[in-house]
């Protein structure tokens, strides 16, 4: 046969594989194409591709093959006239919709516009307190420049201008009648436009400015609605000046620009004054005219970005949260609806933002500035009140302008101002409106993500859980949610919040009701699709629930309530885990109070709680859960002088083990099984010592019983845990035949007390002890070979230490065993020489102590090998 030659596979790249196999996507216009549609092929003039070895060009012909069928069915099949009503409803539904998009871009005549507002404005808010203005009075400052520093010296000049302005070249005019106030504001306007006209731009500015901050003064605040007229006046005279002015740089020799036009159609002078303005205006010190200026000339960002109207918005929007008086606010928030709206209406977010961040100052007008304020000026509250009037319903007007019928996304806004300042009287209203209007024609079923919020809303502010459950349409509400997913996603929500935020354990019946509804319902999701992740996390709510429920000293109604939670969450087994755990606690409860010293009574509720153990525990499908929870219920039982029943607990789990797979699941990953018997035989051993002997079942039943069955099981070929676990019994052994245990249970008997060192019992445990003993070391004499030595070297050291600690070492046999133990470790070569020594240490340690002195002979015969 010849030699084999060598495969070298290549590197493989699947994902790049597969995205080279796959078909070009090539789009679609379904009123374009129909499979029974006459097929027309066109061969087009294109210009000519010239690649590198190429020298083709394409064919410049036109012509068309009609399809044979469409001859035969002329275009009157079914499909075909099917296809046809399609394309002209895509293209009527495509034309509708661009209708309503390009209608959104504008405000319609069928928008009431500010102009008709304001003449009712000016009429109905009026005054005859003095008023007072300042007016800006120019100063010409001459300064000598040299021609190479002409730009920089223009630059400085115009600063030092607007900073002029600061500095107090403006003139206050004292006691104006109204009458007087609205003939200077008149004049301030017509100075705006003489000065733009004369091109004395920052003269203007100065102007605008400070009428802007007219804004900021409200010592007579009834007639302010009336200032914000007569001023806003002026800034959209300024708006509209400055964006003519910047149109008109645009002009070419193209003509003057569409009204659509994009910002790359402008040029760059023009970009660079407009950009000018918007510095200038930056360099305003003071919020309010910085705000009101800027927002003038929002229309201006056309010329510089497409995105710059719905960037500025936002940021606008958050600066009047800077402004400290509600009603100076609410005026500011007007403004900007009312240029948004001319210049951006469809940019509704930010028009609702406004409306809402109005809501969340609502409480400053009953704070102690406004109500000093009004105090001053001798104004009541309700007039107060009125003043916000004009500003509010424009800003409602803007909002609702076009809005759709769209009721849950308002009520889902509405809600969470409900509940962060009102009462559950008031939340019961919203909920019992959102029903109403949601339940006909099962509507809610399209709204499934409003009404999650507004769940959430509600749980994020009411922490109390008995106000939150007393809420009388809040468990109707919950019955909306029908589609199975999102009912138990809202459950989820509910618990989490339960569990985050009930500090004190809770008996309350609406509370109880109410959440085990809920839990309820998130179990009874569970099938056989769903996942473990899933399934433990739903157990982990419904285990919160469960621990946070106590009826005090109540105990025979905390059973009764943790018969019904196993009634109802029978299919999450960690929450029958948890009931177990929670059954055996209310036990120890009652022993606490008692004192150890159970009434009939108490001992007849004590034993219902083991019965309880012992009936829920075999339907458990983990092996080991059910194993430790007999253990651990054995021992409550055990505690409670429940002898009889614990002996049946600890039967159960001796009966259990030989049950135990190779390979157990954990965490979703197969690990072995042997570590955690080991560990559980550990467990069991401890609580054997202190367990009394049944007079009718002999001496030592459960432990030879155990041993039957450590013996039976099968073990793993490469694993010492039965040799380990028969070293542990020696341990139990070795405990048991001293006079007192280390340890017992209060009014419980044990071996110790029972036998009293009877000698038939002690010659009962020595030869247990010859027949673990026999089992080890047969143990390890197999793992002679070659592959086994460093296992038996560990074995060995590990018995020689048990005998160590628990062995009579002056019993020859004993002491002959320990020397051949610590040999056979050193023997291979595989013992640790650190451990070895710091043995032989502590044995010369312990045996200078006066009843430990025979170690000294036996410290004497344990050599130290080396490895070579």
């Amino acid at each position: 046969m010849s030699a084999a030659k060598p495969w070298h596979p290549r590197s493989r790249n699947y994902t790049s594989e597969f995205e080279s196999c796959r078909l070009e996507a090539v789009p679609v216009e379904f009123g374009d194409y129909h499979p029974l549609k006459p097929i027309t092929v066109t061969e087009s003039k294109t210009k000519k591709m010239v690649r590198k070895g190429s020298t083709s060009s394409t064919s410049s012909s036109s012509s068309s093959m009609i399809d044979p069928l469409s001859s035969v069915l002329d275009g009157t099949d079914p499909l075909s006239l099917f296809a046809a009503t399609a394309d002209s409803v895509t293209t009527a539904d495509s034309t509708r919709k661009k209708r309503d998009k390009d209608d959104s871009l504008v405000v319609g005549s069928d928008f009431e516009p500010w102009s008709s507002k304001r003449g009712e404005i000016l009429a109905r808010y009026t005054t005859t307190e003095k008023l007072s203005i300042n007016l800006y009075m120019s100063s010409e400052k001459g300064k000598a420049t040299t021609p190479g520093s002409a730009v920089s010296e223009k630059v400085r000049t115009r600063l030092e201008e607007l900073d002029d302005l600061e500095e107090g070249s403006q003139k206050e005019l004292l006691n104006l009648t109204q009458q007087d106030y609205m003939h200077r504001i008149e004049d301030l306007n017509q100075s705006l436009k003489d000065a733009w006209a004369s091109d004395q731009k920052v003269k203007a500015l100065k102007i605008v400015i400070q009428c802007s901050k007219l804004l900021s003064d409200t010592t007579v605040i009834q007639f302010y609605p009336s200032k914000f007229v007569l001023i806003t006046d002026i800034l959209d005279t300024f708006g509209k000046l400055v964006y003519e002015r910047i149109l008109s740089m645009c002009l070419d020799n193209r003509g003057s620009l569409p009204d659509n036009f994009t910002p790359e159609s402008v040029n760059d002078t023009a970009k660079e004054t407009c950009l000018n303005w918007f510095f200038k205006i930056a360099s305003i010190r003071e919020l309010i005219p910085r705000f009101y200026v800027e927002a003038a000339i929002l229309k201006c960002n056309k010329f510089l970005s497409q995105t710059g109207i719905s960037e500025c918005l936002p940021r606008l929007t958050a600066m009047i949260r800077g402004i400290g008086d509600p009603l100076v606010a609410v005026y500011a928030r007007a403004y900007l609806c009312r240029v948004g709206m001319e210049v951006a209406p469809h940019l509704k977010e930010s028009l609702n933002k406004n409306f809402f961040d109005f809501l969340l100052t609502f409480k400053q007008m009953h704070g102690d500035t406004v109500q000093n304020q009004l105090v001053v000026q001798c104004v009541e509250i309700p007039l107060y009140l009125t003043l916000y009037s004009p500003a509010i319903d424009w800003i409602l007007q803007c909002i609702a302008y076009r809005a759709p019928e769209d009721y849950i996304n308002c009520a889902d806004v509405w809600v969470e101002y409900t509940c962060r300042h009102f009462t559950k009287r008031e939340v019961n209203t919203v909920l019992a409106d959102v029903i109403k209007h949601m339940t006909p024609d099962r509507a809610f079923e399209d709204a499934y993500p409003q009404l999650q919020s507004i769940i959430q809303k509600i749980i994020t502010y009411f922490h109390d859980f008995s106000v939150l459950f007393s809420v009388e349409k809040f468990l109707p509400f919950l019955d909306m949610f029908q589609k199975e997913s999102v009912r138990v996603e809202v459950c989820k929500c509910i618990m989490e919040a339960f569990i985050k935020h009930q500090q004190d354990a809770t008996k309350d019946p609406v509370i109880l009701n109410a959440l085990l509804h809920v839990c309820k319902t998130m179990h009874d999701s569970v099938n056989a699709l769903t996942l473990e992740d899933e399934k433990r996390m739903l157990a982990s709510l419904i285990n919160g629930f469960i621990k946070m429920v106590s009826f005090g000293r109540d105990f025979e109604q905390q059973l009764s309530f943790y018969v019904e939670a196993r009634s109802m969450f029978c299919n999450l087994e960690p929450v029958l885990v948890q009931l177990v755990h929670s059954v055996n606690q209310l036990a120890m409860e009652t022993r606490k109070v008692m004192k150890g010293n159970h009434s009939r009574k108490t001992a007849a509720f004590v034993r219902a709680c083991v019965a309880f153990c012992f009936i829920t525990i075999p339907s458990l499908t983990s092996i080991f859960a059910r194993l430790n929870l007999y253990l651990n219920s054995g021992q409550v039982a055990l505690a409670n002088q429940c002898l009889s029943q614990a002996d049946a607990f600890f039967k159960a789990a001796v009966s259990l083990v030989p049950e135990v797979p190779k390979m157990i699941n954990i965490d979703g990953k197969m690990r072995p099984s042997e570590p955690f018997l080991l560990e559980f035989f550990c467990n069991f051993f401890s609580t054997l010592l202190i367990v009394p002997d049944h007079p009718e079942q002999g001496v030592l039943f459960l432990v030879r019983g155990l041993l039957n069955v450590i013996q039976d099981y099968t073990w793993e070929d490469n694993s010492d845990d039965k040799v380990r676990i028969y070293t542990n019994v020696l341990h139990l052994l070795s405990a048991m035949t001293q006079e007192t245990y280390i340890y017992h249970i209060d009014k419980v008997d044990s071996n110790d007390t029972l036998y009293g060192g009877d000698s038939k019992f002690l010659t009962e445990i020595n030869k247990l002890c010859e027949a673990v003993i026999a089992q080890i070391l047969d143990h390890l004499k197999t793992l002679g070979l070659e592959e086994t030595l460093k296992r038996q070297s560990q074995l060995a050291l590990y018995f020689f230490n048990s005998i160590l600690a628990h062995g009579d070492l002056r019993n020859n046999r004993l002491n002959q065993l320990s020397v051949n133990l610590w040999n056979l470790a050193q023997k291979h070569g595989f013992a640790d020489t650190k451990t070895m020594v710091k043995t032989l240490e502590y044995i010369k340690r312990q045996s200078k102590q006066p009843e430990m002195s025979h170690l000294t002979e036996l410290a004497l015969r344990l050599p130290l090998q080396s490895r070579t």
